[in-house]
């Protein structure tokens, strides 16, 4: 309020800035129903189809969240076609056929050092789905425009390979501990290589403050488990267990016996046991929470130039996202068994009229092979349309961009890139958005 001459007050006039802000610098404005007639048809036709028309829905389901997402009054265009895709993917099998066929040959006939190369191609595979990540990230950048500027990104995908490999390894001895750390420094070589046109962007996430906020959730869901370990390891003498079972006549009777022999040997089969349904329970809980603290923590460390990214995501859409996932996911699981249930009967009074009871088991087998696939690419589009949606929808629109005018200098630099990352990555089941 502001007091005139005469006394009386009056309304202050808004100040620019405040005005500004009342509009949000991103906004997603698509239609959910369109978006799920997109999915349906989509879906429908990788059926028909036998998943090759993937390549297309991919396409189209890009070019929707791309071009109805506004930033500061102007939305993104998505370049990519099928026909890219569908050639990298074939490309990538070329590669992949003769690997595959390599490590099969070897375990079947080179004996215990084919087992030995079966093994190792474990993390061979794994190296190859990173370098195929980085690539198929490199093939969306230079097919993402903004103001008709293009981004891009350099670097190795190689290397980027070999430091997801380290840091995958570093994950799996700390038991999931070291994730926020690598998370972060896999952001920071990402972001190092992007570029809008000629702005460099980067990434200054911090993996500590990450781990700060999940060690809570790490402890809930991994401290049952250790809980019933720790007390099995220190409470039941397994050598003793294991000798007594060698020296046992009869396995079947000692395992019926074991708890008169070592009485606490039930009480830690039970507790881990429960330790693991426990901890799963609460795993499924917290996964939501756990995606949207990652997402939040993940956008807010983005920057571009002098660009600033925040994010003020809540918990809240991206549970009520999964609730419902859930829920349209039942629906259509009791729908399909009923469908399913009355196909069944209807076809074996049909063929028992016919006297074709011997056509009951193929028919039988064709009715549970659509039901399957039907429930898996029904369960796919919802999947698209409530998580995956949302998680876009409100990731943009909950983020605040500070010195956004910096866009308005951007010079056009890079060129598209090859797909053959993107169907490498869509081969190893490794693809994404």
């Amino acid at each position: 309020m502001t007091v005139t001459d005469a006394g009386a007050s009056a309304p202050a006039m808004p100040a620019p800035q405040a005005a500004a802000s009342a509009v949000p610098a991103i906004r997603f404005v698509g239609d959910t129903g369109a978006y799920w007639r997109l999915l349906i048809r989509g879906e429908a036709l990788l059926a028909v189809t036998l998943g090759i028309y993937r390549f297309w829905f991919t396409t189209d389901m890009r070019r929707f969240l791309w071009s109805n997402t506004e930033i500061a009054g102007e939305t993104m265009e998505y370049t990519g076609t099928p026909y890219e895709l569908l050639i990298g993917f074939l490309i990538a099998l070329a590669v992949l056929v003769p690997i595959y066929i390599g490590f099969a040959l070897a375990a079947l006939s080179l004996g215990a050092v084919g087992q030995i190369i079966s093994t190792l191609s474990f993390p061979l595979l794994f190296f190859l789905g990173q370098f195929a990540v980085y690539r198929a990230r490199r093939y969306r950048l230079t097919r993402t425009i903004y103001r008709g500027v293009r981004c891009h990104q350099g670097g190795a995908a190689s290397l980027y390979a070999v430091y997801a490999v380290f840091w995958g390894a570093l994950i799996v001895l700390t038991l999931g501990l070291a994730y926020p750390f690598a998370q972060s420094r896999l952001e920071r070589f990402k972001m190092r290589h992007t570029y809008y046109g000629n702005l460099q962007g980067r990434f200054e996430g911090s993996g500590l403050r990450l781990f700060a906020r999940g060690l809570l959730m790490w402890l809930l869901v991994m401290g049952p488990l250790a809980f019933a370990v720790g007390y099995s390891a220190v409470t039941v003498e397994w050598d003793k267990v294991a000798a007594a079972a060698a020296k046992a006549a009869d396995r079947t009777k000692f395992f019926e016996q074991i708890g008169t022999a070592f009485p606490k040997v039930y009480t830690a089969i039970v507790l881990l046991i429960s330790a693991v349904i426990i901890s799963a329970i609460l795993a499924t809980l917290l996964y939501p929470v756990f995606q949207a603290m990652v997402l939040r923590w993940w956008i807010g460390g983005l920057r571009l130039g002098t660009l600033t990214v925040r994010s003020h995501l809540r918990t809240g859409p991206i549970y009520r996202s999964y609730l419902r996932f859930i829920g349209y996911g039942l629906v259509l699981s009791i729908v399909a068994a009923i469908l399913g249930g009355m196909a069944v009967f209807t076809a074996a009074q049909v063929l028992g009229a016919m006297k074709l009871t011997a056509a009951s088991g193929v028919l039988n087998a064709m009715i549970g092979i659509v039901s399957y696939v039907t429930i898996m690419l029904g369960y796919s589009a919802i999947y698209q349309g409530t998580v995956k949606l949302t998680f876009w929808r409100a990731g943009m629109e909950t983020i605040a961009l500070e010195g956004i005018a910096v866009l308005d200098g951007v010079k056009a630099e890079g060129a598209p890139s090859s797909a053959l990352g993107e169907g490498l990555a869509d081969a190893l089941n490794m693809g994404g958005f």
